[in-house]
């Protein structure tokens, strides 16, 4: 591994220590103001960020003449796409919201994990066969969610944060293929900024459909709105965007699944929240599942690449 290989990968690291801590921020902010509440807040704030961003990386190119590193799209592909993405991604954040607050940020973190898994599982209604590791690494994080959230208890049933968490897994699912769809079409900064713009505006709607907005309870929790907004957001999303350029997929997936451990992480050092010797068995068995899916499906993407190859032997 080169130098700008392991420069990457300690950036994604480091993405993926800045979304584990937002699990402990969305926690402390739920105490606050409700969950649509505190989507509007962070995502209006990282749309701020991205345009930011956005006009200072096109003041930088065009003084330095540098041509556009994705072909231009058809007019409207980046807002259709941004716009199906923000859709997504507001459901799964507004579930996610509404459950962190209930649930450790260990569990929380790994439950939302689970989209590693369901990616590639999702991926056959799109006509695309997983590899069959994949069904393993399935198996494996029942086994594991069995172990965190029902092992010990005196019901089988999952509580409602538990499904609302399973819920923003699979939407997440759903978000990654339809970036996935869209990424390599148009400018990433330009995709995100559509993404939390649809996801402002919908979890505004939302906001003062059902909730009571209170500037007093937003101010309260105006550290954690900041730090998931900038940072997580905006921060996060950028270190992303560089660090997965020119990086093995591989790679890359297992420097982000560390995500979910710096969740548990935060919750044990920033609020005190522990696990039982079961619950951290069921995080372990988990998380294995989530890097043994990364390493399934990187191996199957090599793999059809490598079958797509011409044969330069003939």
């Amino acid at each position: 591994m080169d130098v700008k290989q392991v420069r990457n990968t300690a950036l994604l690291v480091l993405s993926a220590l800045v979304w584990g801590l937002a699990f402990a921020a969305q926690s402390v902010g739920s105490g606050y103001v409700e969950a649509y509440t505190f989507l509007a807040c962070r995502s209006w704030l990282a749309c701020g960020f991205l345009v930011v961003l956005l006009l200072v990386r096109r003041r930088l190119a065009a003084g330095r003449n540098v041509r556009p590193a994705v072909t231009p799209a058809a007019p409207g592909t980046a807002l259709r796409g941004g716009v199906l993405c923000g859709i997504f991604l507001f459901a799964a954040s507004a579930a996610q919201q509404m459950a962190v607050g209930e649930v450790s940020t260990a569990k929380a973190s790994f439950l939302t994990a689970l989209y590693v898994v369901l990616v590639p599982v999702c991926g056959i209604f799109l006509g695309r066969r997983p590899d069959r590791r994949i069904w393993l690494c399935v198996a494996a994080s029942v086994a594991g969610l069995y172990l965190l959230c029902m092992a010990g208890h005196d019901t089988l049933s999952l509580t409602v944060s538990e499904l609302k968490l399973l819920l923003c897994a699979l939407l997440f699912a759903v978000q990654i293929l339809l970036v996935g769809h869209y990424s390599p079409k148009v400018d990433g900064v330009l995709l995100s900024l559509y993404q939390f713009l649809t996801t402002s505006v919908l979890s505004t709607v939302f906001m003062f459909l059902t909730e009571h907005p209170d500037w007093q309870q937003i101010k309260g929790a105006g550290i954690a709105i900041l730090y998931c907004g900038i940072l997580s957001s905006g921060v996060g999303y950028t270190l992303q965007i560089i660090g997965q350029r020119g990086l093995d997929p591989t790679i890359a997936s297992l420097a982000m699944c560390l995500e979910s451990v710096f969740g548990a992480l935060a919750g044990w050092a920033l609020l005190g929240q522990k696990l039982s010797p079961v619950e951290i068995a069921g995080c372990l068995l988990m998380f294995a599942a989530i890097v043994g899916s990364t390493l399934a499906t990187g191996r199957s993407s090599a793999a059809r690449k490598e079958s797509a190859a011409p044969d330069k032997t003939s």
